[in-house]
């Protein structure tokens, strides 16, 4: 026998609108409370240096090489191409200057043991400020 005749079954349900204007509440109120901080405004106090500024850069020493093999020391052309003849010239090409930076500009299918000559004539001689220069592509 059937007695729920004219009663249906109730399922529980969960009302989410209440829910919603809570979660719409709180959203509000975050953001009328944030303080947003910027951190590219930060105030930044730099050390100071009482130093000078150098007066003279130091010298600066051109060695070319070139393709084949030959060496030109500040527009000079070397006539020695050894280490121990690289080396009278970049003696002559110091000039008694203390520390000078010597600059090789090799040319990009020169040899390695070209520019090693270089770097080992000025070994030699006590220049140890060695520097590469480079072009950037067009």
């Amino acid at each position: 026998m059937n007695f729920r005749r004219g009663r249906r079954e109730d399922y529980p349900e969960i009302n989410l609108i209440p829910f919603i204007d809570i979660l719409l509440v709180i959203v509000i109120f975050l953001a009328v409370t944030t303080t947003y901080a910027r951190f590219a405004e930060l105030k930044i106090n730099l050390p100071t240096s009482s130093a000078a500024q150098t007066p003279n850069p130091p010298k600066q020493i051109e060695v070319a090489v070139a393709e084949d093999g030959r060496y030109q020391i500040d527009n000079t052309p070397v006539g020695d191409p050894s280490i121990d003849g690289l080396a009278a010239a970049l003696k002559k090409a110091a000039g008694g200057e203390n520390e000078p930076v010597v600059v090789i500009n090799a040319d990009a299918r020169a040899t390695h043991q070209s520019v090693v000559n270089v770097m080992e004539a000025a070994r030699r001689e006590g220049l140890t400020r060695i520097t590469f220069a480079t072009q950037t592509n067009p």
